[in-house]
């Protein structure tokens, strides 16, 4: 079986720091490589595998200004397209600009929807839904107007993120510093709690920031970190008494609340999106409705078991299961 893994070109693959999409489509690539499928990842030249790496963009655009996005995005989907025949099948991460190419190959494609940002990009996705196999990363985001192969959950290499049996005193918000992600809501949760939350995320939105986050940082009461990767990443997400991950959105996902869970450390989070199907209400974490449940929940902490936590996602939501999943899709797709 040989397979085309289209990255997006954001950030490199894997993600130094930020970068979501990337580090899924990393993960699955070196899970299946290991599996001694022959991946190819078409991704930014920069990008680290121990498949196939192939691609025309020489940098990530959100890291090079010389590189213009709608320009090179083109020229990497072009790139891949012209050697489609060469592969069994096409998995496309990298949303709908790839569609547009779906009539002009046989090669069978999958694509992974990482979550639909609105109704606005349908036109880009039902048309095309009888020559793409559409992946669901969770059941609160399927799409009501489409039909899809699967319904996959991300999963993460489990050994990567130790176990924390004792966490801190303080709290955790992990994620993009955009309203979205809750940045004011988990700083008013915490300090309604009295606990020091410490922050760590891109910071999407730069007016928010400087209204909710810059004015409240002191170093003693709310600490904002910045961008953190590596050890550092992996000690902030254990050494937290919970993961606050109060959302105003429907989250698709949440990579940042299964690699807190896998730490050991609990999470207290809205009831929207996919949450319910990520967070054991009561045993892996909270899940709220309003900011008083949610500090409510915060005095409720200790009652979670970390070690029940950390088998949660060792039970369901390892990078081994993921790609499991998505072999067993290839498969039915190719008859075989």
């Amino acid at each position: 079986m040989k397979i085309a893994m289209l990255a997006p070109i954001a950030w490199r693959t894997p993600p130094r720091h930020y970068g979501p999409w990337e580090l899924v489509t990393s993960l699955l690539t070196e899970a299946l490589v290991a599996r001694g499928v022959d991946v190819t990842l078409f991704a930014t030249l920069d990008s680290i595998t121990a498949g196939t790496l192939d691609g025309v963009v020489p940098a990530p655009y959100s890291e090079d200004p010389s590189i213009d996005a709608k320009v090179w995005e083109f020229r990497h989907l072009s790139y891949l397209f012209e050697r489609a025949d060469r592969f069994d099948l096409i998995h496309n991460q990298a949303d709908f600009p790839a569609h547009a190419f779906a009539p002009l190959t046989d090669t069978p494609i999958v694509t992974t929807i990482h979550g639909f940002s609105s109704d606005r990009i349908m036109p880009m996705y039902a048309p095309f839904q009888d020559r793409v196999h559409y992946v669901a990363i969770s059941a609160a985001d399927r799409h009501p107007a489409l039909r899809y192969a699967a319904t996959i959950h991300h999963g993460i290499p489990i050994d990567d993120f130790p176990f924390d049996a004792h966490g801190s005193e303080d709290l955790l918000f992990f994620g993009r510093i955009h309203p979205d992600k809750g940045a004011a809501e988990a700083i008013a949760a915490a300090r309604a709690s009295g606990r020091h939350l410490h922050m760590y995320g891109i910071v999407q939105d730069a007016g928010y920031h400087d209204r909710e986050v810059a004015p409240v940082h002191d170093g003693t009461t709310i600490s904002y970190h910045g961008v953190v990767g590596g050890a550092d990443r992996v000690r902030a997400l254990g050494n937290a008494r919970a993961l606050l991950h109060l959302i105003n959105f429907d989250e698709p996902f949440g990579l940042s609340v299964i690699e807190a869970m896998a730490c050991g450390t609990p999470v207290i989070a809205t009831r929207r999106g996919s949450m319910p199907e990520l967070i054991d209400h009561g045993v892996t974490g909270f899940l709220v409705d309003t900011p008083a449940e949610a500090v409510a929940a915060i005095t409720r902490i200790d009652d979670i078991d970390r070690a029940t936590v950390r088998r949660a996602v060792a039970d369901r939501f390892t990078v081994d299961r993921m790609a499991d999943d998505y072999l067993a899709l290839y498969r039915r797709i190719l008859g075989g």
